[in-house]
């Protein structure tokens, strides 16, 4: 069977976390465990939102701090809220199709702080319908749907074409 080497796959969110640590690394930019958790965030609900399929196949659990893919939250977690400086190699793993789409996710996020993301991601419904019930300073693996992100962000974006 013939397998097209470009065509998109769903790839880990450790992968996409290492994207973002190399593109923040490259432009001289700190990234903290949180900024991180807050972007592969992003990805993961534009892809769903605009392409209709995840990006990574990780859950994303709600918890205080906003969105987190706990696996990637371990890896990283010996940072603190410091800088995360491990050195990573991206080279030749995602598609251009790919790197377009996450160069997009980053353009716009990769800017902001972790403190604003997490603001935002506190005030949009994915975040906030998954801990319903759950009290402001309780821990919660709740999973963030992708239902739920598909359909947040799609109405978000019909809402800012008006």
């Amino acid at each position: 069977m013939y397998h097209n080497v470009n065509m998109d796959k769903i790839y880990s969110a450790g992968q996409v976390a290492e994207y973002f640590i190399d593109k923040a690394h490259k432009e001289g930019r700190a990234i903290t465990n949180k900024k991180l958790q807050k972007v592969i965030y992003y990805a993961q609900a534009w892809s769903l939102a605009l392409r209709d399929k995840p990006i990574f196949k990780d859950q994303i659990e709600a918890w205080i701090h906003g969105p987190v893919v706990n696996s990637v939250y371990q890896k990283y977690k010996k940072y603190g809220f410091g800088t995360i400086e491990e050195k990573v190699d991206v080279e030749g793993l995602f598609t251009d199709n790919e790197k377009k789409f996450l160069d997009n996710v980053w353009r716009v996020y990769g800017k902001k702080d972790a403190e604003y993301l997490e603001l935002l991601t506190h005030n949009e419904e994915p975040w906030q319908l998954a801990r319903e019930g759950v009290e402001q300073e309780k821990k919660s693996k709740n999973v963030i749907s992708h239902k739920l992100m598909k359909v947040y962000y799609r109405k978000l974006l019909a809402d800012i074409k008006k």
